[in-house]
C-alpha cells in the first residue's frame, strides 16, 4: 500500500471541519510562515528534535546511533546533522525525553486502522477525517491514496492546504474531497513572500480553478496584526474571494502566540514576538468590511 510520512494523528478535533474529526498531519511544507503552529512539520523527512533543558548528559544516545552522528562536546551533548537520519535510536533509548523523533513513515492500513477506531464519533456529529501538515499534498500519492480509503468507508474527508502545489495535484483531489480548508493569508504577493518564503500567484490560481471545479471551500486567514489586517489587503481579499465559485465562507483565525513556545522549545526562530492579539472590535470590523465584499465570514475555527 502507498506510504508517507506523518508528524501526528489528533483524535477528536474539532477545529478542522465539520463535527469530531481525526487530523492526519502528513510531514514536510513548502512555506515557512513566521507564525507557523507546526515548524516541525516543515522539513520533508523525519527529524531529531532535541530540547536541551531536559537533557542530563548521560551519554546513553552516543553508544545508540549507528551513525555515530552522537558525541559530547564540552559536557552537553552534540547531534551531527549531516550523520542523523532521524532513525529514532536515540529518542528510544533517551531516559529523560530530551530527544524526539518527529515523522514516521506509515501506509494507509496502518492510518486507517487509527481512523476506524474513531468512526462511531463521525457518524454521531457528521465528523470525518482532515488532511492537515505540513502540506498534505505535498506528498500526493499518498494523500489521495488515503483519501480514497476513506471515501470507501463513506468518511467525510477534508483537506487542509496552503494551496501551494501544482494545479493538476490540487485538482485531482477534488472527487476525493467533500471539503477543502484553504488558506488565504495575503493577497499582496511581495508581502506574501516576505512573511510565508513562497509567492501566492499560484496558490490564488489553485484557489480559483478549484472552485471552477466544483469544490467545497471554506477559505481561511490568520489575522495578524500588523501583517495583513490593514484594511487594503481586507477588501482584496473579500473581492477575490467574491468571485471564486464553491467559496462558503471566510473564516478569520485571530493570531495567538502559541506557537512561540513550540519554536522556544525546539531552538526555532520566532520572528513575531511582541505581535498581540486581535482585539473583538478588530475583528468584527474587518468582517465588516469583507462581508461588505459579498463574502460571509465567521471569526474563529
Amino acid at each position: 500500500m502507498k506510504s508517507g510520512i506523518v508528524f501526528d494523528i489528533k483524535r477528536y478535533a474539532l477545529h478542522d471541519g465539520p463535527g469530531i474529526r481525526v487530523a492526519v498531519h502528513l510531514k514536510g511544507c513548502p512555506l515557512s510562515c513566521w507564525w507557523c503552529h507546526n515548524p516541525e512539520s516543515q522539513r520533508f523527512s523525519p527529524e531529531l528534535l532535541y530540547r536541551g533543558e531536559r537533557c542530563i548528559a548521560c551519554g546513553m544516545c552516543v553508544g545508540s546511533c549507528a551513525n555515530d552522528a552522537v558525541s559530547i562536546l564540552g559536557g552537553s551533548m552534540f547531534t551531527d546533522p549531516d550523520r542523523c537520519e532521524g532513525r529514532g535510536d536515540c529518542a528510544d533509548i533517551c531516559p529523560s525525553g530530551a530527544r524526539e523523533i518527529c515523522g514516521r513513515t506509515v501506509d494507509v492500513r496502518g492510518v486507517m486502522s487509527e481512523i476506524l477506531k474513531e468512526r462511531i464519533f463521525f457518524e454521531q456529529s457528521g465528523g470525518g477525517v482532515t488532511l492537515s501538515g505540513g502540506e498534505p499534498l505535498c506528498q500526493p500519492d499518498f494523500a489521495m491514496a488515503l483519501l480514497a480509503e476513506c471515501r470507501r468507508y463513506g468518511i467525510h474527508t477534508a483537506v487542509d492546504t496552503s494551496g501551494f502545489v501544482s494545479a493538476e495535484v490540487i485538482l485531482d483531489a477534488i472527487p476525493m474531497t467533500d471539503l477543502f480548508l484553504y488558506d488565504v493569508k495575503h493577497m499582496d504577493p511581495e508581502k506574501h513572500m516576505e512573511y510565508t518564503g513562497v509567492d501566492n500567484s499560484v496558490i490564488l490560481s489553485n484557489i480559483s480553478k478549484l472552485g471552477e471545479g466544483g469544490a467545497v471551500i471554506n477559505a481561511r486567514m490568520p489575522f495578524i496584526p500588523g501583517v495583513n489586517t490593514d484594511e487594503e489587503n481586507l477588501r482584496a481579499v473579500g473581492g477575490f474571494l467574491a468571485a471564486v465559485p464553491g467559496v462558503t465562507r471566510l473564516n478569520l483565525l485571530p493570531y495567538h502566540s502559541a506557537a512561540e513556545d513550540k519554536h522556544d522549545r525546539w531552538g526555532m526562530e520566532y520572528r513575531l514576538k511582541g505581535t498581540y492579539t486581535p482585539t473583538e472590535n478588530s475583528l468584527r470590523r474587518a468582517a465588516e468590511i469583507i462581508e461588505a465584499r459579498g463574502v460571509r465570514v465567521a471569526i474563529g475555527g
